[in-house]
């Protein structure tokens, strides 16, 4: 992958104030950590979203869990364990018949949980966001043992500065939402007295059929001279079958539509990815006025850059890394000829991230939100194949404070995130620990700590005035720097495995 010479820009802009929050709609609730990535390598990006980061554009952010009015757990799903459940069957069979037949379903379905990419879900937009410059885009000469360098090293590439952080919302997949969540509205039953006593309890028609089946192989059997002993039926076929079968089958040759999926490159941006660009952008833009009532001036194509195109990833190949390489992309839908949603998507080297998914209006009905989900998995499961490492889909948050928003922990085995120990627990044991409280520690061994957590500060690196140096020659060399509290924290959240590859930028 990237080696030992390409590494991390940041500048970490702190998280003491808050702001409005998408989910509860507190005016100053929501509280996170922030930092404007310059630059940043794939490994670096899976460590911080390992410990509570998320990206939306270049602004990487982590919320402050226990102090946030919506905590917001990391969720990732084991995709080579995945087996879709009956609402995500629906979903492929609801693609399947409007492409076998061209008919969309009668009821438009805007039921899926979506946040606005630009409203005001996310993080807030830094006091100072980068409007400083900084002056590198590669090192090349740092020296390897760092504790026994206080060394300055002169960095010599040219990086323009980067535009101001972004004021949007989270641009996970908090737009996503199963079968089940789409119907959110129930015709009150009218007013009585009550079931009546007197009569037997009303059973499913699916029971019915199964008992009087039963009943009618014992009277067949009885007569056959057979012990009336029922082998439960074996399991069928489609009770095992793999997620690639269901979505083959939502694919039919002779149909009268043809849906294809293309994954271009979107940072740097691919001939292929420049070419569809226009075409996406009007999606985007419709979407957003639809779906999100925003008026035609705010989807804006500068927005649409910022916040889905832009990206500090760097491409990336490596051997035993998949074909595609690693980056940020973006999947297109395009059916007949015309790109009718995008899945935005981060290639990492343990996992496939969501960010986000914008579609067509016109095909709200087709729940594109949990149909992409499943061909995100599917595609998580083919680059497994490519390199065995690769094997989870990251969901982006999990919220469970938020009802629309925990849908995710219907896309298992899935885990979610120890917001003190950095440890993953399954879902199942989390949901009862967060029934009870909005922010909770996953990890019952009450003497368990975090594992990778920075101890030695000094040892951090810090990109001061076009030079790298530990944070000790740092703080040396601005004799009791004022933000040595921020340095700390910051250190803090970044952890060991990758503190002495990010390089903490001041100005």
């Amino acid at each position: 992958m990237a080696g030992n010479k390409s590494y991390t820009i940041v500048e970490y802009f702190g998280g003491d104030s808050g702001y409005r929050c998408g989910y509860c709609k507190n005016d100053e609730g929501n509280f996170s950590h922030g930092m404007w990535s310059h630059t940043m390598t794939v490994q670096d990006y899976q460590d911080l979203i390992d410990r509570g980061w998320r990206r939306s554009g270049k602004y990487v952010y982590k919320p402050k869990m226990n102090k946030t009015c919506c905590p917001q757990y990391t969720i990732r799903c084991h995709a080579t364990h995945f087996q879709p459940s009956k609402s995500h069957k629906k979903v492929l069979k609801k693609i399947s018949k409007f492409i076998s037949k061209g008919e969309l379903p009668k009821d438009q379905d805007n039921g899926e949980p979506m946040e606005a990419v630009c409203d005001e879900g996310g993080p807030r937009e830094p006091s100072k966001a980068c409007q400083s410059e900084v002056k590198c885009a590669a090192i090349t000469d740092i020296q390897k043992e760092l504790p026994e360098c206080p060394a300055i090293t002169e960095v010599h590439e040219v990086v323009d500065a980067a535009p101001a952080a972004p004021a949007g919302s989270e641009t996970s997949r908090t737009e996503r939402a199963s079968e089940s969540d789409e119907r959110t509205a129930a015709i009150a039953p009218k007013p009585g007295i009550g079931a009546d006593p007197a009569r037997p309890l009303c059973r499913k028609a699916k029971d019915l059929r199964k008992e009087r089946r039963l009943q009618k192989d014992q009277i067949r059997q009885s007569a056959d001279g057979v012990p009336s002993i029922v082998s439960p039926t074996p399991p069928t076929a489609a009770q095992t079958k793999p997620l690639e079968d269901f979505i083959n089958e939502s694919l039919p040759d002779n149909a009268p539509h043809c849906l294809e999926v293309r994954l271009v490159r979107s940072n740097p941006p691919s001939p292929q990815f420049k070419a569809s660009f226009d075409a996406s952008y009007q999606v985007y833009k419709l979407y957003q006025m639809a779906i999100h009532k925003d008026p035609p001036d705010k989807p804006s194509e500068s927005q649409f850059r910022r916040f889905l195109c832009d990206s500090p990833l760097e491409a990336e190949h490596s051997p035993d890394g998949p074909e595609e390489g690693y980056g940020s992309f973006h999947q297109q839908y395009w059916l007949d000829d015309r790109i009718v949603a995008v899945g935005v998507i981060d290639i990492l080297p343990t996992c496939v991230s969501s960010v986000y998914l914008y579609y067509h209006p016109d095909f709200a009905s087709l729940s594109l939100g949990s149909y992409s989900a499943l061909r995100e998995i599917a595609f998580t499961r083919q680059l497994q194949k490519q390199s065995p490492k690769l094997c989870y889909y990251y969901l982006g948050f999990y919220i469970h404070s938020c009802p629309k928003m925990r849908y995710k922990g219907q896309y298992r085995p899935s885990d979610l995130l120890c917001p003190e120990t950095y440890t993953w627990v399954p879902i199942e044991q989390c949901v009862p620990m967060l029934e009870n409280s909005r922010y909770a520690r996953f990890n019952r061994d009450p003497d368990a700590g975090d594992p990778r957590v920075l101890k030695d500060v000094g040892r951090l690196l810090v990109l001061y005035r076009r030079a790298v140096m530990p944070y000790a020659a740092y703080s040396r060399k601005r004799k009791g720097s004022s933000d040595e509290e921020e340095v700390q924290q910051y250190g803090g959240l970044v952890g060991q495995d990758s503190a002495e590859r990010i390089l903490l930028y001041r100005s």
